[in-house]
This record gives structure tokens, C-alpha cells and sequence, in this order.
């Protein structure tokens, strides 16, 4: 039973690796033909105008990067802060709804979230600023952190629940409160938590497609500020493969996927080899 088991278990782990190794495999031959020879300088260039030629998806990849960034700017801090708050700072049962709360976050679907910020957040964002329409990266980053917001708790609200049980007799024996053992304890220990949550909130708002589509106002340029048009990959890429499958608009969408595609290891890359050197310090 048990070589059953590992077999079963060595067996969805190659086809889960080749799976991976095959997306990759698709995306990179897709690809060939818009980045071998003058090709790659269009997709690699700052101007999205498919119709005088210029197929660049630079603005794009910015937009992306920079809507992630700043939403997990936000979505972090709160989540940690709440994680805090149930873990020690606060009172059991409010602490108890607002993680109630969070978990139901995570069943509500993406496009409800975007729904409701078109007319709530949007108009509060054009009334506040006097500039714009409202869809803007501020909008999008926004709503976005909410969206990550569940998963960077969760995966906190994991790793200070294993921390605490660990230590729970060694700060008990030093006569440490619980907000006293979240701050002194709990939190330094967290240090990898801190670094799988971050890495799973920004892959959650680099793949997320429905709330930049819906939110960012889909300008194929750099922003300027948080009150400008943005355009993500993701959305970038819902919005195009409408068009004619033999285009080289078409054909630049699989260079966006593989960007994404190697952003994403890329990121997860890093964050495992951070999350080892602090391992080995810990």
C-alpha cells in the first residue's frame, strides 16, 4: 500500500511538472515567429498602435507590475495587522467575525468585486480628485487589494496559529500576554510566512485579469500617477484575442503569456531563495 502510495504520489508530481514544462514548451513556440528578427524590437517597445504596426507591450508589462506592487502595498500591511488583531491584540470574538468575514471573502467571485467598485469606487474616485473619468490604477490597486487581501491573511493567520503552538508553553513559563507573544515572539518567527504571503498576494494580482479589465481603464500606456488609465497584461491579452488569429496582434498575445509565465517563476524564485537564507538563520 505504501509503494501504492508513493508511486501515486511521484506520479501526479511528474505530470504536474510536465504540465508546467509543456505550457512554457506552447508559449515559447507560439511565440518564435514575433520574436525572431525585427519582430522582437516591436513587441519590446513602448507603443501599442496595432494598426500603423507597432505592436510594443513594454506599457503593459509596467502596468502590471506596477498595479501589483502597489496593491500588495496595501493588502500586506492589513493583512498582517488583522492577523495581529486575531492572534493577541484584540478581543476573541471580534477577532473571530473579522476572520469569519475574511474566509467568506474568499468565495466571492472576482467580478463581483469588480462590479461593485464600477459604482461605488469609481464615482467616489472621480468626485474626490476632480480628474478623470474614475477608472484608474488607484481604482484597480484598490479593489485588487481586497481581492488578495484573504489570501495573504490566510496564509499569516497559518503560520502564527503553527508559530503560537510551538511556543505557547516557553511565553506562558515568561508570563507574556498574548498581544505580548504576537509582538515579541510570534512576529520575528513569521518572517517566512511574510515571504510565502507576499509571494502567493502578488502572483493572486499579477494573474488576476477581471478587475484591471474592469477598472484600470485599459490605456495601453505608462501612468503617470495613480489617477491615470492603466492597462495590465492580463487584461491586455482579454481584450486582443478577439482579433484575427493570424495577426501579429494575435501573435503578441503569446509573448504576454510567456512574460507573465516568467515573471511569475521568477518571483517565486527569488522569494524561495530569501525564504531559505532566512531559514537557515532562524
Amino acid at each position: 500500500m505504501e509503494r501504492i502510495t508513493r508511486g501515486l504520489l511521484l506520479l501526479s508530481a511528474l505530470v504536474a511538472g510536465l504540465a508546467v514544462l509543456a505550457i512554457l514548451g506552447f508559449l515559447v513556440w507560439l511565440s518564435l515567429p514575433l520574436l525572431c528578427g525585427e519582430g522582437l524590437t516591436q513587441v519590446l517597445s513602448w507603443r501599442w498602435r496595432p494598426f500603423q504596426g507597432e505592436f510594443g507591450i513594454l506599457p503593459m508589462l509596467v502596468g502590471s507590475l506596477c498595479l501589483s506592487t502597489t496593491s500588495m502595498s496595501v493588502a500586506l500591511p492589513m493583512g498582517l495587522g488583522l492577523c495581529c488583531f486575531a492572534h493577541g491584540v484584540g478581543p476573541r470574538k471580534p477577532a473571530a467575525l473579522a476572520m469569519g468575514v475574511v474566509r467568506f471573502m474568499t468565495s466571492v467571485p472576482t467580478v463581483v468585486y469588480g462590479f461593485v467598485a464600477v459604482f461605488l469606487l469609481v464615482p467616489l474616485v472621480r468626485a474626490a480628485f476632480a480628474s478623470g473619468s474614475g477608472f484608474s490604477w488607484l481604482a484597480a490597486s484598490l479593489t485588487l487589494s481586497l481581492l488578495v487581501l484573504p489570501t495573504v491573511v490566510l496564509m499569516l493567520h497559518a503560520q502564527f496559529e503553527l508559530i503560537e503552538q510551538r511556543v505557547r508553553l516557553t511565553t506562558a513559563a515568561l508570563g507574556l500576554t498574548r498581544a505580548q507573544a504576537v509582538r515579541y515572539v510570534v512576529l520575528p518567527a513569521a518572517r517566512r510566512g511574510l515571504l510565502a504571503a507576499s509571494a502567493l498576494g502578488f502572483g493572486r494580482a499579477v494573474g488576476d485579469t477581471l478587475v484591471p479589465l474592469m477598472l484600470a481603464g485599459n490605456a495601453p500606456q505608462v501612468p503617470g500617477s495613480l489617477l491615470d488609465a492603466m492597462r495590465t497584461l492580463t487584461a491586455h491579452i482579454a481584450l486582443v484575442v478577439a482579433t484575427d488569429s493570424q495577426s501579429t496582434a494575435y501573435l503578441s498575445l503569446f509573448a504576454c503569456g510567456l512574460i507573465l509565465f516568467v515573471t511569475s517563476v521568477a518571483v517565486n524564485l527569488t522569494l524561495r531563495s530569501l525564504n531559505r537564507s532566512d531559514g537557515g538563520r532562524a
